[in-house]
């Protein structure tokens, strides 16, 4: 997370505005990533699992699959959101008051 940090800081160059975009720019983008990496791993393992199940096992489940891929990629969303708003508040800054 402080690797963010340290990116924005080397692109912005001193601007504390442009700074903090590129905090968020850069947290959004490595979190839309991380988002599509485990959300495609997980429908890939969603979709094995279904196969073994159905035509290996015999075991059948008729509509449930729907309502575990929508429990999966819910809570895949809630972890991620967590991780970049921690990433983007740990890493803002805000100007000085001078006084």
């Amino acid at each position: 997370m402080k690797r963010i940090g340290i990116a924005a800081s080397k692109i912005s160059k001193g601007n504390l505005a442009l700074y903090n975009a590129y905090v968020v720019l850069i947290a959004a983008l490595f979190s839309l990533f991380i988002f599509v990496v485990a959300g495609s791993t997980i429908i890939f393992s969603l979709a094995i699992i279904k196969y073994v199940g159905d035509e290996i096992m015999g075991v059948e489940f008729e509509g449930s699959w729907k309502a575990i891929l929508a429990v999966c990629m819910v809570s895949l969303t809630i972890v991620i959101t967590l991780f970049n708003l921690f990433a983007i508040s740990k890493n803002l800054k805000f100007p000085r008051m001078k006084g």
